[in-house]
């Protein structure tokens, strides 16, 4: 056991994957200690959570609401912030041992780069964060000896396999999807859906942007990018397959054919916990899976010709450059436009393609270039869905 707790920031702690990572790191009280934490807009329960945790430091995004944070942590020993640069000095301050970015979308890049940059270990819930700057993020990670700990299941499942293996190539790995809630749906069936029918998944719970992703496949596109950079692979050693229990959350086949798996009950604390404590196992009540309770475990192809996001995926992957920021900027653009009810459910990968076409592609862009490439998309995809 570590001589004191480790210290951890939480960027995005109101929203689900931040709010799991509370619950664990209430199980552990000699093992972490919460450093700061940060919401875009749920002042109620970051005000809770800071009073509960008394971290040094909160952050709201939402400069509007920093007085009535302010007002109601009067008298405790935490400092309260707002906005973005905000949010990016405290990723980096030296009470810090571990970033956990549990933010959603494009707005977690720059706090990330800015803990690296400061010598913080990274707990990687914010998969854009990879999509967007994988190449800068993984020089950037070498060049400061700071670990990168994945968050997401599939890539916690892949990070697992491959503990002890550091010596054997990987041959390739299979990142699991659970084709969400329209699998085997049609594209006719898939032009009237509603977002209320697209925020009912089937096996995770998850806020309502990454939900939208996964009904979309964009969110296992994200995944295949992100996939490449943590593991450094090669576009060809990505596949891609629905397993609709989402029982095995991913394998890795190694050069003499064996493959490894790591399953486990659908349950985000388990990856938060293992990215945390790596590279100990802490002891979890967690419930466990049985086999008895899912006798058929079942395997299928994604449907890439109606659920056009994934292909989408692997073509901004295989372009590289600044492809994956446009693609990324464009279907957060197009997520928030379906679930304003302005835009189709199939309308959004017309308007990921879209934006691919027309915006500047860059070959080798630094992190400002990934900014302006950032918001050149979101000015294009907003022109698009303003002409309907």
């Amino acid at each position: 056991m570590s001589a004191s707790p480790k210290r951890v920031t939480l960027l995005g702690s109101t929203g689900s994957i931040g709010t799991q990572a509370l619950d664990v790191i209430r199980a552990h009280p000699g093992r972490f200690r919460v450093a700061a934490l940060s919401a875009q807009s749920n002042a109620s329960l970051l005000i809770r959570q800071a009073l509960e945790f008394r971290p040094a430091a909160v952050v709201i995004g939402d400069e509007r609401q920093y007085d009535l944070v302010k007002a109601a942590l009067a008298g405790q020993p935490t400092e309260v912030l707002a906005g973005a640069a905000a949010l990016t000095e405290i990723a980096g301050r030296p009470t810090t041992d571990i970033v956990l970015t549990a933010m959603v979308g494009y707005a977690g890049l720059l706090p990330t780069v800015a803990a690296i940059r400061a010598g913080k270990d990274i707990a990687l819930a914010n998969k854009e964060t990879l999509v967007v700057a994988g190449q800068l993020i993984t020089e950037l990670v070498k060049k400061h000896g700071v670990g990168l700990y994945p968050v997401d299941s599939e890539h916690s499942a892949i990070f697992q396999c491959l503990v002890g293996e550091e010596r054997n190539p990987i041959e390739k790995i299979i990142l699991t999807a659970s084709g969400g809630p329209f699998r085997g749906r049609t594209a006719a069936q898939l032009a009237t859906v509603t977002k209320a029918q697209a925020l009912k998944h089937p096996n995770w719970d998850m806020g309502a942007k990454i939900t939208i992703d996964s009904a979309s496949l964009m969110n296992k596109g994200l995944e295949v990018i992100e996939a490449k950079w943590l593991f450094g692979l090669r576009d060809d050693q990505i596949d891609v397959v629905v397993h609709p229990q989402s029982i095995i959350h991913s394998l890795v086949q190694f050069q003499d054919g064996s493959l490894k798996a790591q399953l486990g009950l659908p349950d985000m604390k388990l990856p938060i916990q293992y990215a945390l404590g790596y590279p100990e196992r802490l002891p979890s009540d967690f419930p466990r899976f049985s086999f008895l309770d899912y006798p058929q475990l079942t395997f299928e192809q994604p449907d890439r010709a109606t659920f056009r996001n994934l292909p989408l995926a692997f073509e901004a992957m295989r372009r590289g450059g600044n492809a994956p920021c446009v693609l990324n900027a464009a279907n957060e653009v197009a997520v928030a436009a379906f679930l304003r009810d302005e835009i189709g459910f199939l309308e959004m990968p017309t308007l990921v393609e879209n934006c691919l076409t027309k915006v500047s592609y860059l070959a080798t862009p630094s992190l400002d270039d990934y900014v302006q490439t950032d918001g050149e998309t979101r000015r294009v995809a907003q022109e698009l869905v303003g002409r309907g």
